[in-house]
This record gives structure tokens, sequence and C-alpha cells, in this order.
């Protein structure tokens, strides 16, 4: 197994190794695809994005410092992708819609109807949070990003970010409880 780090490999890309890109691409487009997916709600969406945020990689390589981690780099170009989509689409299905749209499927063998209710709530609830909100709830809890490399992303404290997650978990539920009618299973 090489153990080159994702730092390395960029500054391989921004050299003119650019196959060296499908590397990263491998170790990061799932990743990406969920945090698109948790903010989207929509798989085609997301899967477009992930393509995007790597096309952008590719385009903006020399800008590229190496002064943090690649992937506080990358998810900066993924917001900004992401925020691009959303002023190409504002005319079009809100969000809550989408979500509404993916979350409804049939139970999997280890899924109880009940759990299924509570994670088309919990999307949907997330979906009616403010985006700032929304992004620095998935980068933390789902991407698993450190407070410092969302402090960096964000261009701000730690103590900042800290209070941006705890604002937007009570936040998030609150609206969960308002949208399970007052009733938490």
């Amino acid at each position: 197994m090489n153990s080159t780090t994702d730092n390395q490999l960029m500054e391989e890309v921004k050299e003119g190794k650019v196959e060296r890109l499908a590397i990263l691409f491998e170790r990061h487009q799932v990743p990406l695809y969920n945090f698109f997916l948790r903010l989207t709600g929509n798989r085609g969406t997301s899967e477009d994005l992930v393509q995007d945020v790597f096309f952008r990689i590719l385009k903006y390589r020399p800008t590229y410092r190496g002064e943090s981690k690649f992937t506080v780099w990358m998810y900066q170009i993924a917001r900004n992708t992401h925020i691009d989509h959303l002023r190409k689409r504002k005319k079009e299905v809100p969000l809550e819609e989408q979500w509404e749209e993916a979350s409804s499927r049939e139970p999997g063998p280890s899924e109880s109807v009940e759990q299924l209710q509570d994670i088309a709530l919990l999307r949907q609830a997330l979906a009616k949070l403010p985006l700032k909100k929304r992004e620095v709830l998935v980068l933390s809890r789902f991407q698993n990003l450190k407070y410092k490399e969302i402090a960096e992303l964000f261009d701000c404290h730690i103590g900042t970010v800290k209070a941006h997650v705890h604002r937007a978990t009570k936040e998030l539920g609150k609206i969960y409880f308002e949208l399970s009618g007052g009733m938490v299973s």
C-alpha cells in the first residue's frame, strides 16, 4: 500500500502529473458524495457535484498552496460548487421536496418503519436549516472534519465553529421536534 498523503498527491497534480488525481478521486469521491447528498437530498445532483469538484480541482490546481490539509481545500471547492449549483437552480424544486422524494423508499430487512420515519424527519429537519448551519453540521458530524479544519474552511476561530455547531444542533432538534408533531420516538 502506498502511503502517499493527499497533500503530496495534490502537489504532484499541481506539477503536471494529472493522472495522480485519480487516486485523490478514489479516496474522496464517497465522502464528497455523502456531503452533497446531505446538503441536497438528491443522488443524481450529488454525483454531478462530485464530478464538478474534481474538474475544478484539476482546473485550479495552480492555486493549490498546501498550507493546510488537502481536504480543507477540497471542501472549500465543494462549498463553492454547491453555492454555484444553488444559484443556477433558484427556481427549481425546493430542497424540502427533494428530501421527501429521496427518503421515500421501502424499509430494508434491518430497518423498521419507525427508524425510516425518524431518518426521513431528520433529513427534512436538516433541509430546513439555513445553508451555513447545515454545512457546519454535515462537515462536523457526518464528514468527521475536526473543528480546526472547519475553522480554516470558514476562516474563523475554533470557538466560533463550536458555537455554530452547538446552535445548529439546537435548531435542528427544535425543527425535528416540530416536524414530529411534538412527539419523539
